[in-house]
């Protein structure tokens, strides 16, 4: 059993640091250092604590409003990725003899080296989940309305309409049918000791157990609430592009959608910053919906998941004093 660390925030205050749920684990991310911490199939913990460079830090133009949502997210998602697959690698492995590498993974070890092979299997997923959610919910819902409108002739209102509702149903569905699944069931609960972390440490409560345990399960600055937010912004926009220039065509607007992404993407990001600064009745309006979907994405935790959280949240504590202020 881990020692619990009763450090917390003298006064209570909102925390830059935030976290990911993963595969019998959690990543949390500070301003200064980044940590993953696993629980063994042994029971032990597995700990991986990295220094951090922010991006801003690199190219400060990158850091500048408007800018800098992009670039984040893609280096969240990098980093989400490359922890995923550090907890993966402590999953039990098969009685069956282990499968031989493939040709193309000697010849990219041959080629790059082992470590540059890793880092283009991550740019790689990250990739990858980019176009998956690309196609689940940006273009799969203009192509099911596109059909639905060569059967039923729509008006550009109600086909507007329509693309977004089918963009919610689909977003839902998704997330209540991964939440159906065993071992996904037990990553949302590790989101849960994620938010319940935080939300001790935010309340000025020495980080322990019992702290974190009464603590609530859903979080306002949670990467759930930024993905429905996506989507909003992404049916108000599209909607209001729409309204002025009418595009009939399936594929003429698939491509339009690609190209208000980016925009999206940073807009949503200023929009999230702006609302997790502020507690007012206007933010809490703003933040309920992604509360009432982390109902499907987190779940309450034991305590063994919850020591987790407590310990990788301990390692990205800046030495500093509220240096990691909102």
């Amino acid at each position: 059993m881990p020692n619990e660390n009763n450090q917390s925030c003298a006064t209570p205050y909102k925390t830059m640091i935030g976290g990911q749920a993963l595969i019998e684990g959690i990543m949390m991310l500070g301003p200064e250092k980044k940590a993953v911490v696993v629980r063994k199939p042994d029971g032990e913990l597995e700990e991986q604590v990295e220094n951090r460079v922010l991006i801003k830090d690199r190219h400060p133009l990158l850091g500048v409003p408007f800018i800098r949502g992009v670039f984040n997210f893609c280096s969240s998602l990098a980093n989400g990725v490359k922890a995923l697959m550090f907890s993966a690698s402590f999953l039990p492995e098969d009685e069956e003899e282990p499968e031989e590498p493939s040709r193309f993974e000697l010849w990219l070890d041959r080629r790059l080296g082992s470590e540059k092979a890793a880092s283009f299997f991550v740019t790689a997923a990250v990739a990858l989940g980019i176009i998956f959610a690309v196609v689940l919910f940006i273009l799969l819902p203009t192509a099911i309305t596109g059909l639905i409108g060569l059967v039923v002739p729509l008006p550009m209102w109600l086909r507007n309409l329509l693309e977004g509702v089918v963009k919610v149903v689909i977003f839902v569905g998704y997330l209540i049918l991964c939440s159906r699944m065993k071992d996904i069931h037990r990553v949302f609960q590790y989101h849960g000791a994620e938010h319940k972390t935080i939300f001790c440490y935010e309340h000025g409560l020495p980080l322990t157990v019992e702290n974190v345990r009464i603590q609530p399960r859903h979080h306002p600055r949670c990467g759930t609430s930024f993905l429905f937010v996506v989507i909003v912004v992404s049916i108000l926009l599209s909607s209001l592009l729409f309204s002025f220039i009418e595009v009939t065509n399936t594929f003429a607007r698939m491509g339009l959608h690609l190209l208000l992404l980016p925009v999206i993407v940073s807009l949503t990001y200023e929009f999230n910053r702006l609302v997790g600064r502020y507690d007012n009745w206007f933010t809490r309006i703003m933040t309920a919906p992604g509360l009432w979907l982390q109902n499907w994405t987190t779940f309450e935790p034991d305590d063994s998941m919850i020591e987790v959280g407590i310990r990788a949240f301990t390692l990205v504590l800046p030495e500093e004093k509220g240096k990691d202020k909102w």
